[in-house]
């Protein structure tokens, strides 16, 4: 997940070590904050790759400053990542959340709707947080506990709004000509 935000937000521009940072927190620290120690050894790993390249500037008023890069092979990268986006990144909402956020960069039409038609094939299985003695799904009808209710019922707002979406979207982009 970390890898393909800083892919992803690199595609789109070279950024700063600060900026990048800055951008990845907001789109992935509400669930999970982006320390030093994890971003850096993540740029590292990219760079060691081919992903990425940077390049030193001078800091205004403090120490040098970092620009960091994407190459065509990082581009090349991101858009292999995006096109076979599959298990967690399909099945784990802030995964999920993550490859939203750069799916417009696979240009093509068929492309985004495979990925979608992932998400939506996974969301119209039968799931539950919690399950009878049998393994079946239980529903918040079935419960006792109020919180437990409250789950799940919120849990399925969410997938109708997001099957909704799903099915309005993949609409669209059948409609689309291919590139």
């Amino acid at each position: 997940m970390l890898e393909l935000a800083i892919l992803g937000f690199l595609f789109e521009r070279p950024l700063h070590g600060y900026e990048l940072k800055r951008r990845v927190a907001h789109l992935t620290g509400h669930v999970r904050p982006i320390a030093d120690g994890t971003l850096y050894p993540a740029i590292k790993r990219l760079e060691k790759a081919g992903w990425l390249e940077r390049q030193t500037e001078p800091g205004s008023r403090a120490a040098p400053r970092h620009v960091l890069t994407l190459t065509a092979d990082g581009r090349a990268e991101l858009l292999r990542r995006l096109r076979e986006v599959d298990g967690t990144a399909v099945t784990d909402e802030n995964h999920w959340f993550t490859v939203l956020a750069f799916l417009r960069h696979l240009e093509r039409p068929a492309e985004q709707a495979a990925v979608l038609r992932r998400r939506l094939e996974f969301l119209r299985q039968p799931s539950s947080f919690f399950h009878d003695d049998a393994g079946r799904p239980l529903t918040a009808e079935e419960l006792d506990d109020p919180f437990r209710q409250g789950l799940l019922t919120v849990a399925r707002a969410t997938s109708r709004a997001e099957l909704g979406w799903l099915e309005r979207t993949l609409t669209d982009l059948e409609e689309q000509p291919a590139h």
